[in-house]
Parts: structure tokens; sequence; C-alpha cells
């Protein structure tokens, strides 16, 4: 299960999740649960954690307190990811689809007697890799989802998934933290404030991003990009400082900086600076680089090293007169 701890006994939803799960086992206590949950919001903020967490309280024997009890048959399975009745999709190996053999499988999976005699539970995580062919195969099951089954589905871009399976939904979106909130969670892994504060800011204010930044050489790689593209942006550098920082990290992470860097600076200007030409020109290079990386995820594999290099001569022709970049924080937006 990608960009998940190692399971515990309990799977707790995160701090910031408070509200919505005590409304999840509201709807759970009185029958209203939907059996199609599609959880959408920003990128490292939690939400496979919380679906983690749904799916082990609806296949859970004892729940209490309104989780999963941890001392059951069932919670000893599905912590060891052997539960008969719990399914999690995602791409497979190399691959940054799911396909539609893998949709079909749960599809079938999801028309047995469930072993245990509670439920079965289908988790997709992110719901938008899926390939077209595989959204559709698992259309029908939405429809009309068979008794006791429930699909739960994690999404980054809502609007990368078809508007056929949003609409078979019921969809709940989940809200970036608060700061306060992400590091008085980050305080206990980081050991300080000022460490929190550090990771917070280089992560664009994703709480699980920054949790994995702590100690990792990608953060001070994250660190150098972030400052290339302020001395990018102001006119005080090139573009070749912003390409050796990037240079270490995989094609999708250099988008997500990339794009992240551009939405900063453009979140700094006036209404004025952001009706101008050039301003303009910036959010049609973030719109780029979202094209590109909804191509990656739908199977494109572009050469990295080419892409990259016609991406940074496209924001060194757009940006790189310092036109638009004076005084700017960039790191602190999120995509």
């Amino acid at each position: 299960m990608t960009d998940l701890p190692d399971i515990a006994a309990v799977s707790a939803p995160l701090p910031w999740q408070a509200g919505d799960w005590s409304r999840l086992n509201e709807q759970l206590a009185s029958g209203q649960l939907p059996h199609a949950l599609l959880l959408t919001g920003t990128r490292h903020t939690g939400k496979s954690r919380l679906a983690l967490a749904l799916a082990r309280l609806l296949l859970c024997a004892q729940p209490a307190a309104g989780l999963n009890c941890g001392k059951c048959h069932a919670c000893q399975l599905s912590a060891s990811g052997s539960h008969g009745d719990f399914q999690w999709l995602e791409p497979e190996g190399k691959s940054r689809v799911i396909k539609i053999d893998q949709v079909r499988k749960v599809v079938e999976f999801s028309n047995r007697t469930a072993g245990f005699g509670l439920r079965k539970v289908v988790v997709l995580s992110p719901a938008e890799d899926m390939t077209i062919n595989a959204a559709n195969a698992l259309l029908k099951v939405l429809e009309e989802p068979p008794a006791n089954s429930y699909f739960i589905l994690v999404c980054h871009r809502l609007h990368g998934l078809p508007a056929t399976v949003r609409s078979r939904c019921q969809i709940l979106r989940l809200a970036t933290p608060a700061p306060e909130q992400s590091l008085a969670w980050l305080d206990s892994s980081s050991g300080s404030r000022k460490d929190s504060e550090r990771l917070l800011l280089l992560a664009g204010g994703r709480p699980l991003l920054a949790e994995r930044l702590n100690g990792q050489e990608q953060a001070d790689r994250l660190q150098l990009a972030q400052r290339a593209m302020a001395g990018l942006f102001s006119g005080k550098t090139g573009v070749s400082a912003l390409a050796v920082a990037l240079a270490e990290a995989d094609l999708e992470d250099a988008l997500v900086q990339l794009a992240d860097g551009i939405l900063s600076l453009l979140r700094g200007l006036s209404a004025e600076r952001l009706a101008t030409a050039q301003a303009r020109a910036a959010f049609a290079l973030v719109d780029e680089i979202g094209g590109i990386r909804r191509a990656i995820s739908g199977g494109s594999n572009p050469n990295a090293q080419l892409m990259l290099e016609s991406l940074l001569a496209k924001v060194q022709r757009v940006l790189g007169d310092g036109g638009l970049g004076g005084n700017i924080a960039v790191g602190q937006g999120g995509t």
C-alpha cells in the first residue's frame, strides 16, 4: 500500500480528519454509509490513511470507540494484508496506471460472498490512475454495488476521474490541514517546532510529505530547487541552477516542484499584476505541467530529460526576466 506506514493494530484517522471521521461513523451507524465513496483533496494530506482506517473499521468484528478493535481475527488479517475480504488496488510494479485486468478482478471479488460474513471492501488509490477502459469496467459495479460491498476511491485530482465515475460516488472533499494542525502533528517526528516549520514550508503545506522529508537528502534537494526558482523568478540567476537542483528528482517530483514554485509566485502577486500577459503565460505553464502529469498518469512515458529541458526553457522565457518575481516565498503552494 503506497504512502502508508507500517499498519498498526488500530488504524486511526489523522488529527485534522476528526470531523470527517465523526460524520463517517454516524453514516455507518445509521446505515447511510455510501457503497461508493470518493475521498478527494490535496496530495500528501492523509486521504489514503483515512481510507485505510475506514476499510479496517468496516471489516472489524468488534469496533471500539469508532475505530477497528485491533484484536479480532479480521483486524489481524487486515493488518498483515491477508484479509480475504479486503482489496487495495494501485498501479502494480513499474506501471503508472491501474489496468482493466486489475479492475475486472476486484469486480469479480466484490460479487463473491464475504468470507467473514460481514463486508467486502475495495480501495482504489489513486483512482485517477485508472485507464479509461479500467474506469469503464468499474462503472457497472458502482451503479449496482453488490450487497455488503464498499468501494473507497482515493483521488488527488478530482477531474482526472471520468465524470461518469464521479457521479456514481458520494464525494468527500478533505481540506488541507491548517498549518498549526500540521505543525503540532509534525513536532513528534521532527523533534522541534523549528524543524517542523522548515519541513512544512519545504513540503508546500502538505504534512505527510513534510514527514517523509524529515532526515532525508530529498529535503536538501528540494530546498535547493526552491532557492533556484526564487533566484530565477527574481531575475538574479539563470535556469542552470534550477536544472541542477531538479536533476536528481524523478520527472513526477520535478513537475510538482515546478508547478508549486510558479503557483507560489502567482499567489504573491497583486490583482493588477495577475492581469498581465506575463502572469497569464505563467498560468498557462502551470496548466501545461498539469497536462503532462495527467498524460503520464494515463500511461505516457516521455523522455524525462528532454521533457524537463523543454519545460525549463519555457520557464526561462516566461519568468526568467524577474518581471513578476520581486518578493516571493517559493514553497508555500501545493498541488
